[in-house]
């Protein structure tokens, strides 16, 4: 599904009128017929009331005053609270003002921050409200009448309905501009924006539906959209299919490296994590004094000891022994518990130059190429990054809230310096691929924030590879049944306090929900799995 850019939605909306000749006054009015039926589905069907529209003078207006039109015709007392000189109102917003006029509904003018405190007790009688105020172009923050405005409504604590975005959120960045209307839910048009599905943008933008509005879906392709959300539609088709004959050696072959002292679970957790997702057969190597530990730890992998430092971490002195490890394999992941040694390091740094497998690299693996970047120019093969936002930090030399303000150019712009696919975790974790493209996953909820989440997921994404799926689509679909057997959880156990582990059972059960043929559904996320944004990783 894609997820599309202020500017490109802007462009796609001039181009359906000037191309395909659809009027824009046709787009306005499919617009708020749509998003009028689910208003009334959603927060008009449990809090029926008074509604007020408060309206701009632009397009997002005009999609308020049709709102308007509808709820008038079907008896509802309505409202419209116009924040501007009606004389400021021009073309197809102006139309459709001008008809609700003529139709009766009330409209109030207040054109600047005086008129508004004057009608402040008129507005506090009003039981649902509908933001019509700012739209999609917002890239500064909202001052002056517009700011007073949105916090004079969010403080009155009633429902609000959002006309294609909350007024006061980046459409495409996720984040608030200052300030922001707080909506419980959002109608949008066309095309979900990328700022709608990352945080705060989700939690903000409430239930989100996208309306279908007139604007030819091969329209995104066409004007060079990059973004998408990942749906279960998209994945089925590249999950493996296991023929009734097929035995382990059909599977593939992964070898992990990872753990020192005190990090055994990390190695475990990787390697199951991998055999959870259908790897047929799992090498774990590792420190050779934790050996003993690793084979007690994981019975269905087979272990390796390797040479290790004073430290206790992989030696760089291993890399003969490892390179003959990777002979049959399919894939090789590295990090997981794996210790910041230089000379782990300098062993990681000749496995990147000589593997001609799939190479996934995560957690300390990620400290230890953080200060050497420029190792991924002399990879031979497909490499995944698997970074939290500490990490990616740490990577592009900056603070984790600067990662955190815009994750998505973050995570794009690093994977096509570099050539790799970069998974940056979190809350609506992003997925960037080296030819620009960029992915954000829907499932997952504040439960993860717990040791271990990582490590499981960097071996689903290993597993998936090691059967054949190509890169890009493995780590789409590990992020994703990783987030999905978490939800499966939080909805049967609890909302947190389950473990890593425990979501390593949950994954087959998530693959077989995948791969029955379940999908989103028209709306894309329901106010229980619409989850706050949880503290960073560090």
């Amino acid at each position: 599904m894609y997820l599309v850019t202020a500017d490109e939605m802007q462009r796609m909306d001039r181009a359906t009128i000037e191309s395909f000749g659809i009027p824009g006054r046709v787009l306005m009015e499919n617009a708020g017929r749509g998003a009028t039926a689910f208003f009334l589905d959603t927060l008009f069907h449990r809090q029926p009331g008074s509604v007020g529209v408060a309206a701009g003078r632009g397009n997002n207006g005009g999609d308020g005053f049709v709102m308007a039109r509808y709820l008038h015709q079907k008896g509802i007392p309505v409202t419209v609270f116009l924040l501007a000189e009606r004389s400021r109102v021009q073309g197809d917003a102006a139309t459709n003002l001008a008809l609700i006029d003529r139709m009766g509904v009330t409209v109030v003018e207040m054109a600047d921050i005086a008129a508004f405190k004057a009608h402040q007790s008129q507005m506090h009688h009003i039981a649902i409200w509908i933001d019509a105020i700012l739209g999609t172009g917002l890239s500064s923050d909202v001052r002056g009448y517009f700011r007073s405005a949105i916090e004079f409504i969010n403080q009155m604590h009633r429902p609000v309905f959002a006309v294609d975005i909350a007024s006061g959120l980046n459409a495409d960045t996720g984040q608030a501009c200052g300030v922001c209307i707080e909506a419980a839910a959002t109608a949008t048009f066309g095309f979900a924006k990328a700022g709608h599905l990352t945080y705060p943008g989700r939690r903000l933008s409430g239930r989100l539906k996208v309306i279908e509005i007139g604007i030819p879906p091969h329209m995104a392709a066409q004007v060079g959209c990059h973004q998408h959300l990942i749906t279960p539609m998209d994945l089925k088709p590249a999950l493996p299919h296991r023929d009734a004959t097929a035995h382990k050696g059909h599977t593939g072959h992964l070898l992990v490296l990872a753990g020192s002292p005190g990090k055994t679970g990390a190695a475990a957790m990787t390697a199951m994590g991998a055999m959870r997702a259908g790897a047929g057969l799992v090498t774990l190597g590792v420190p050779q004094s934790l050996n003993p530990v690793l084979e007690t730890l994981v019975t269905e992998a087979m272990t390796v000891g390797l040479a290790q430092t004073v430290q206790g971490t992989l030696d760089e002195s291993a890399f003969q022994t490892v390179q003959g490890l990777m002979a049959d394999k399919r894939c090789l992941a590295v990090g997981p518990g794996l210790g910041t040694d230089p000379s782990t390091g300098r062993l990681l740094g000749h496995l990147i130059e000589s593997a001609t497998m799939p190479l996934i690299v995560d957690a300390d693996g990620l400290n230890l190429i953080a200060g050497n970047l420029s190792v991924l120019s002399k990879k031979q093969a497909p490499m995944v990054l698997t970074p939290h936002p500490g990490e990616m930090a740490r990577l592009c030399g900056l603070s984790t809230a600067d990662i955190q303000r815009d994750r998505v150019s973050h995570a794009r712009d690093f994977a096509r310096q570099h050539g790799v696919h970069l998974v940056l975790k979190g809350a609506a974790t992003v997925i960037a691929r080296p030819d620009g493209h960029v992915f954000i996953n829907p499932t997952g909820n504040p439960g993860m924030a717990a040791g271990g989440m990582g490590d499981v997921l960097t071996g689903l994404i290993a597993g998936l590879i090691t059967q054949g799926i190509n890169v890009s689509a493995a780590a789409q679909a590990g992020v994703y049944l990783h987030g999905a057997a978490a939800d499966q959880l939080a909805c049967s156990k609890a909302a947190t306090g389950y473990l890593a582990t425990e979501v390593l059972d949950a994954v087959p059960a998530a693959m077989q929900a995948l791969r029955s043929g379940e999908d989103l559904p028209d709306w894309l996320f329901t106010d229980a799995l619409c989850y706050p944004m949880g503290p960073d990783d560090q």
